[in-house]
């Protein structure tokens, strides 16, 4: 069954309240998000390499939709759903999960795919309640190529590695479209937004723009899927997926953990085990 019958099915028999899918954008090329109530709606819905938007926000965040949610979720999005289960932010039998099998998605039109799709482990979801179509074989890459980036800034001079991150810290307006696309994010008062104390200073410099998002990446560690959100919102160009990929990598390495996997595994810095490695405790 296509993705809009699925949805029609769902909303005919009542068993979700509403479903969040993708629809037609306004020009060639863009899709946007559509919340539907009635199956009249559910005829809408589609789903192409345009889809992009990780819609795993819509079960967080201010948007308090009825519940059960009908969700299309391609597999980076389920890793996402994980998460929020394992954070107790959503309970599994309020999302009904729309499984997507999807080969990449992309913003530009002559259909280069974006950078994560590129890496993909999850081309069928893993976690879903109905799956529309047939599940898709993963397809190796070589791991090497995932990390090189991040690779050739570890491998800088500390003074150049500094110099890197400043130059791109300051482009940053402070805009938070990496804090607003990130269905992670989802405190209802941000740190940075905190005025009685002002932990963070919120104007656009140096000194602030460094703590935002060294304090964001350090949040994220440990629970970051690498949707690519973030990243992909900056209008500013800033390669906020390195810091995130950084973090992940350390974590993999300290403990053997995967974000997203398993929603029944105890994220590595909310636990704690006697052979944790201690080295940094002096």
């Amino acid at each position: 069954m296509t993705p809009n019958q699925i949805a029609k099915e769902l909303l005919e028999s009542k068993k979700v309240s509403v479903v969040v899918g993708y629809s037609n954008g306004s020009i060639s090329g863009k899709t946007q998000t559509l919340i539907a109530r009635t199956p009249e709606q559910a005829a809408k819905f589609i789903f192409n390499k345009y889809c992009v938007n990780n819609l795993a926000i819509y079960l967080t965040k201010v948007y308090k939709l009825p519940k059960p949610i009908g969700l299309f979720v391609k597999g980076c999005d389920a890793k996402t759903i994980v998460g929020l289960i394992q954070e107790h932010q959503v309970k599994r039998e309020d999302v009904y999960i729309i499984g997507l099998n999807c080969e990449g998605v992309t913003e530009s039109l002559n259909g280069e795919l974006l950078g994560k799709c590129r890496f993909c482990e999850v081309h069928t979801p893993k976690l879903f309640n109905v799956l529309s179509g047939e599940a898709i074989s993963e397809k190796p890459f070589d791991v090497s190529e995932k990390f090189e980036r991040l690779n050739q800034i570890e491998e800088m001079p500390v003074e150049q590695r500094w110099e890197f991150w400043m130059k791109e810290f300051d482009k940053c307006v402070r805009c938070y479209a990496c804090r607003q696309a990130c269905p992670l994010c989802y405190c209802e008062q941000c740190i940075v937004d905190k005025t009685q104390p002002r932990w963070i200073e919120s104007s656009a410099h140096a000194v602030g723009n460094l703590s935002w998002h060294f304090i964001r990446a350090f949040h994220l560690a440990g629970r970051c899927i690498g949707c690519g959100e973030c990243e992909r919102v900056c209008h500013q160009n800033i390669p906020l997926g390195l810091l995130n990929m950084k973090m992940a990598k350390e974590i993999f390495e300290l403990y053997g953990y995967k974000a997203g996997v398993d929603a029944d595994a105890k994220p590595p810095l909310t636990d704690y085990k006697m052979e944790d490695d201690q080295h940094f405790i002096r």
